[in-house]
């Protein structure tokens, strides 16, 4: 049985009609996504073997293996499958939850997934079906944020909970279960997980004080603020 390849093998570009180009830029975003995966463990966003990352480069998706300590992972352990779920690169096996993965690429514009078990976000999505407005930055994630219902991880019905959640938004939470974000490139998804892990913190802090109830943002306060965030950061 012929191996499959690995994001070092020069053939790859070839073999799926692709150019070195492309397996050079597969190789690039393979590095990214492990470095991700690793930056999730290192800041308690994950633990072990938890949680998931990939990126699409065409109609490839790099996404982290099953079970396999990020620090561990290589150059030539590149996990890739098409957007049918049919693995296309890489000898491990994919992340069990690939199914959200990919429910993600094939209904958004995203090319980069980030899916955590970070715990003020989780033991949130346990208590509420949205998010309260406890901060602005629920606009950068494109307003109210939802929770998915729960299910059993890695299955189809879990996806299609979590797609409905995201409806409108570039992420979600998951019912006893964690987050999901994307994004145009790997450091944005990342830096949505990161700020719904912090507004999730913030919230449970401010409604644990005894006898106060946080104050929370009205639905025009959060547009206004959404639309100055589109705004915000340098121009290129």
């Amino acid at each position: 049985m012929q191996r499959a390849k690995t994001a070092h093998d020069e053939t790859y570009g070839e073999t799926h009609g692709g150019t070195h180009g492309e397996t050079g830029a597969i190789r690039k975003a393979w590095a990214e996504v492990v470095a991700t995966a690793r930056r999730t463990t290192a800041e308690g966003l994950v633990v072990g073997t938890s949680g998931n990352v990939s990126a699409r480069v065409g109609d490839v998706v790099l996404v982290t293996p099953s079970g396999v300590p990020y620090d561990r992972l290589g150059p030539d352990d590149a996990v890739g499958v098409g957007l049918d779920g049919r693995q296309v690169l890489g000898e491990l096996t994919p992340t069990s939850e690939l199914p959200m993965h990919l429910a993600v690429y094939r209904t958004t514009d995203a090319a980069a997934v980030v899916h955590t078990h970070a715990v003020h976000a989780t033991a949130a999505a346990g208590l509420v079906d949205e998010l309260p407005l406890v901060h602005y930055m629920a606009g950068a994630l494109g307003g109210p944020v939802r929770v998915a219902p729960y299910a059993l991880y890695g299955t189809d019905e879990l996806a299609a909970h979590m797609l409905r959640a995201l409806e409108g938004r570039t992420g979600c939470l998951l019912r006893n279960h964690g987050t999901i974000t994307y994004g145009a490139t790997l450091a944005q998804a990342y830096d949505r997980t990161a700020q719904l892990e912090w507004m999730c913190r913030v919230w449970l802090t401010s409604a644990s004080v005894p006898g106060l109830a946080p104050a929370l943002l009205t639905r025009d306060e959060l547009a206004s603020a959404a639309a100055k965030l589109r705004g915000y950061g340098q121009r290129r």
